[in-house]
């Protein structure tokens, strides 16, 4: 067995290479996974997101949760419902509010939650097993993949062998 990677980069040349990432990460998906998306506006944060969604089997429209605040997806995964949270903290005025929404008790363990503007919500978001940094570059994105727990190692490990390799830079 190869040793777990604690990081992935990937040039993204257009938005069919971000929905593939997309569908890639539905795959690699564990129950209690906390994922942050950092990037500018425009960076493919909510593009990533709505390809893991509708990959991991929500046949629906897949919103982006800006104005309020969270949207909740139910798939299937193994078998087993497990439901998927989309947050954007762009809007929020204070950390507070998230609390007030109630929303750290969807951080239980048992849901994937997919924080876009996690910066927005310190410090009291739960930490993230992974972080997902996006940046426009050229026609497309550069992304990096950061596992920041032993559940995001897992991710990262099962999530390797679907990606195209790197060129060589």
């Amino acid at each position: 067995m190869q040793p777990f990677k604690s990081r992935l980069q990937r040039y993204l040349p257009d938005e069919s290479a971000t929905s593939a990432l997309g569908a890639a990460l539905a795959c690699a998906l564990q129950p209690g996974l906390v994922i942050y998306l950092h990037g500018d506006l425009g960076a493919g944060k909510t593009a990533l997101t709505r390809a893991l969604i509708q990959a991991a089997g929500h046949t629906g429209t897949v919103k982006s949760p800006t104005y309020t605040l969270s949207e909740p997806y139910r798939v299937m995964l193994d078998d087993k419902p497990l439901n998927v949270i989309h947050y954007d903290l762009y809007r929020m005025a204070s950390p507070e509010e998230f609390l007030d929404a109630g929303f750290r008790e969807d951080f239980d363990g048992r849901n994937v939650c997919i924080v876009e503007w996690p910066e927005k919500g310190d410090p009291v978001l739960p930490p993230p097993d992974l972080r997902v940094l996006l940046n426009v570059s050229g026609p497309g994105r550069d992304v990096e993949l950061q596992a920041l727990s032993e559940l995001g190692l897992l991710c990262l490990d099962r999530l390797a062998p679907l990606l195209p390799p790197q060129p060589p830079a």
